[in-house]
């Protein structure tokens, strides 16, 4: 087996800080989608979140005494994963994610594009 080197990984807005608020065994699950993702795997449970086309935004959903957490990250941006958003799903009906979650992860999509075009007009401008 070919040894990949691990993807880098940037975390926007608050996702760390949220992703840290968690209890510690929703914390070791999306630690570990993150890390397979990094090393260009997937955890069983990632799946694309509808809205933003092909498999450009994934979440890996965490149920954990009674309540729903959700982690979403992209590795759209080529070499690299950025973690969108971290959060518990307050909404007591539907299994469908609050437009509020939505607006914040295409905000933070559009964060994540703008720091990998200026990432990588840098590394063009010094080559």
């Amino acid at each position: 087996m070919i040894n990949q080197p691990r993807k880098p990984l940037k975390w926007v807005g608050s996702s760390k800080r949220d992703l840290d608020a968690m209890p510690g065994d929703v914390q070791d699950v999306f630690g570990h989608a993150i890390d397979l993702a990094q090393a260009g795997g997937k955890h069983p449970d990632a799946k694309a979140m509808s809205g933003f086309g092909s498999a450009a935004v994934v979440e890996v959903v965490e149920d954990y005494r009674g309540n729903t957490y959700r982690a979403v990250y992209t590795v759209k941006f080529a070499g690299w994963v950025y973690v969108l958003h971290c959060f518990q799903k307050k909404s007591k009906t539907g299994i469908q994610t609050p437009k509020q979650d939505l607006d914040l992860i295409n905000a933070r999509l559009n964060a994540a594009k703008s720091d990998f075009d200026a990432w990588r007009a840098n590394r063009e401008s010094r080559q």
